[in-house]
């Protein structure tokens, strides 16, 4: 018992000494990993259901599986003062979803998922027009070369042109709730994010979900559970990451669901993804590595050089 407790101590003590950016890509590793075991799932009961139906279920059925441990902390622990910006992020987020289903029952599951890593590209051109930021001659190379990038896989996928086009909606509006998440983790709980997004996004998915209803056989209910609590387990992780890291630090750990989801679906559905793709796929996520690092060595010499001046 002794040893069991000390051995338990010690590795809460290791855990406590790694450093933020290590815990936040641990925490992205394990939400990719859930991910593409949730992409999978979609995918499967995609091929007898709607997409506005599978997100609604997802939606619902992810809120029930937030519920206890809301009750573990405390309803007390809903409490927010900026409601509204759940509503947003809420809103946002199961277009999102509904968005990134559409494109993962209607595209190879790597391809979809390849889809998704153009986000970093659109954060760059709303940073831009919306929040009057500079894109300095580097940044704007490597965001017109992943934009290259898609139009290869675009190209490569001319047959699913509107799946394509829904994919490429989905990566946008993740791109959003990206931004909206890091500034919500500022002051809001994990649990008390997603609860919200499940009772909001549940409401909100519904409505069309109720125009494509098929009531789910026992499988696809079973899938659609299995859906939920790890794509539950796979926003926690996603949340916490963010929370815990630096957005640039752990952001590129997510380009592994590439890799999860291929091997999945080369197994589960026999597809294999086509050169087009793997060389769009990899000029997509070199660029968006080098905006991440290149944006993180400028905040690191403008931060060295506000402490010069202040220091003189």
């Amino acid at each position: 018992m002794q040893n069991s407790a000390f051995k338990t101590l010690r590795s809460q003590s290791f855990w406590d000494e790694v450093p933020n950016n290590v815990k936040g890509a641990c925490w992205m590793l394990a939400g990719s990993v859930l991910f593409s075991f949730m992409s999978v799932g979609v995918k499967y009961v995609g091929q007898g259901m709607d997409s506005f139906e599978i997100g609604f279920l997802r939606a619902f059925l992810g809120l029930i599986v937030i519920v206890p441990f809301v009750l573990y902390r405390g309803i007390g622990s809903l409490r927010t003062s900026i409601f509204k910006m759940h509503l947003f992020r809420s809103c946002v987020g199961i277009t999102a979803m509904l968005a990134t289903f559409y494109s993962i029952t209607h595209m190879p599951l790597a391809d979809a998922t390849a889809l998704t890593f153009t986000r970093p590209l659109f954060l760059i051109v709303l940073a831009f027009l919306f929040l009057g930021e500079i894109i300095r001659w580097r940044r704007g190379l490597a965001t017109l070369v992943g934009f290259a990038g898609v139009l290869i896989m675009v190209q490569a996928q001319a047959e699913m042109g509107f799946a394509t086009a829904v994919g490429l909606f989905a990566a946008f509006m993740v791109a959003c709730v990206s931004v909206i998440i890091k500034k919500l983790t500022v002051t809001e709980h994990p649990t008390t994010i997603m609860f919200y997004f499940g009772l909001i996004g549940s409401v909100i998915a519904f409505v069309p979900a109720s125009q494509v209803w098929i009531t789910p056989t026992w499988e696809q209910l079973a899938v659609l559970i299995a859906v939920s609590i790890v794509g539950t387990g796979g926003n926690f992780c996603m949340i916490r990451a963010f929370g815990i890291g630096e957005a640039t630090a752990v952001s590129p750990f997510d380009y592994t669901r590439l890799i999860f989801s291929g091997i999945l679906a080369y197994f589960i559905f026999s597809e294999v993804p086509t050169l087009g793709m793997i060389a769009g796929a990899f000029i997509i996520v070199g660029s968006s590595i080098y905006i991440m690092q290149r944006e993180a060595r400028v905040k690191a010499r403008t931060k060295a050089s506000e402490s010069v001046s202040r220091d003189a």
